[in-house]
């Protein structure tokens, strides 16, 4: 079964590394579904029914996107308020449609790794301050995997750097 890459960029076209991940996840059709929801919602109305059916359809799911404000870009917030919703993704008669999935997220981060930390510029880790998606998943009983980042891209967006980022992003892919 494939491999449902949800991508949340707002500017994919300006992007260089989210961008070179797709184009490469692009060369494996048989294993990857690319779904960048920017592209395809760019009036920011979401179709709620094909979302969920692209979610009960996958069995392992990655959100790809770039890290906001330490956070995620806006559409996936909202993507998450609407499409994970009571009586589907959980309560008592939900069925718990996303249960036993493999959900991951996969984050490029401006910022090098050292200032993500207790003695760094930043204070908190990136697994802390995802946390919230974490518990967001482990609620509705999906299987949360550790999350992919790749730091200081904002600092260091050569080809090379960049490249670098890709073995690495697909190791992390097949490993899920």
């Amino acid at each position: 079964m494939k491999t449902l890459i949800l991508v949340f960029h707002p500017n994919i076209e300006e992007s260089k590394i989210n961008k070179r991940w797709i184009q490469e996840l692009s060369r494996y059709p048989e294993k990857f579904q690319v779904h960048e929801l920017h592209r395809v919602y760019p009036d920011g109305v979401i179709n709620v029914a094909k979302e969920k059916d692209l979610i009960e359809f996958h069995d392992k799911i990655v959100f790809q996107f770039p890290l906001y404000w330490f956070n995620c870009p806006p559409m996936l917030k909202k993507w998450l308020d609407e499409v994970l919703t009571y009586g589907w993704a959980y309560g008592s008669n939900s069925g718990y449609r996303v249960s036993g999935k493999k959900i991951s997220l996969a984050i490029s981060a401006g910022i090098d790794e050292e200032e993500y930390n207790p003695t760094g510029k930043y204070k908190y880790t990136l697994e802390q301050l995802t946390a919230p998606f974490e518990l967001t998943f482990e609620y509705i009983r999906a299987d949360y995997r550790p999350l992919f980042v790749y730091y200081g891209i904002e600092l260091n967006s050569s080809f090379d750097w960049i490249e670098k980022s890709v073995p690495m992003y697909m190791d992390f892919l097949h490993s899920i």
